[in-house]
């Protein structure tokens, strides 16, 4: 008798550890999802000021058309990836929106006039706000995946990860050649 009750007690523990390990996995894949989505807050509030930004500097600097128009194609571009297929091709688009938006922020060193309007400071520093939160919020993001996927390969763990199918998540990562390595060179 006393036999049947170990087995009993063994089979409970390892199934209150395997509801256990269950709802961490859970845990751990709504919080790379929420930080995902955060992501997602902060480029949404990007889009929104850049074409408030556009037009600030196209009163100040509009034989300039050709920055202007690559900072809006680099928008409407990152806009469209928000529908791509992977995290990969989502950063890749976002990565030539921060390059195109280096480059207005180059362009008004050569403009005294529109660096010093108001409208434009304010929303560089807003749009330089939001570039940070991006920033923090893919660095959560990259760190919860982190915590998921170390859960998935880690013993015992694994064995739920492989029983119940959950699949690692992809780091937000910049490429080698990303305008986000390289600074914009300002030039008189």
């Amino acid at each position: 008798m006393t036999a049947l009750w170990i087995i009993i007690a063994i089979v409970a523990l390892l199934v209150i550890w395997a509801i256990a390990a269950y709802n961490r996995f859970i845990t751990f894949k709504n919080r790379a999802d929420e930080a995902l989505a955060d992501i997602d807050v902060q480029l949404k509030r990007r889009y929104d000021l850049i074409p408030n930004l556009v037009n600030t500097v196209k009163g100040y600097a509009s034989h300039e058309s050709g920055t202007l128009e690559a900072v809006i194609a680099a928008r409407n571009s990152a806009m469209q990836s928000g529908t791509a297929t992977t995290l990969a091709e989502k950063g890749v688009a976002e990565n030539q929106l921060s390059g195109a938006l280096k480059s207005i922020f180059a362009l008004s060193e050569n403009y005294p006039d529109l660096k010093a309007n108001q409208n434009f400071l304010s929303l560089q520093t807003e749009l330089s706000d939001t570039e940070n939160k991006i920033q923090a919020a893919r660095r959560f993001y990259n760190s919860n995946v982190r915590d998921y996927n170390t859960m998935l390969t880690r013993f015992p763990s694994n064995i739920i990860a492989n029983m119940f199918h959950f699949v690692s998540k992809d780091f937000f990562q910049l490429g080698a050649d990303d305008a986000a390595k390289n600074p914009v060179e300002v030039k008189f």
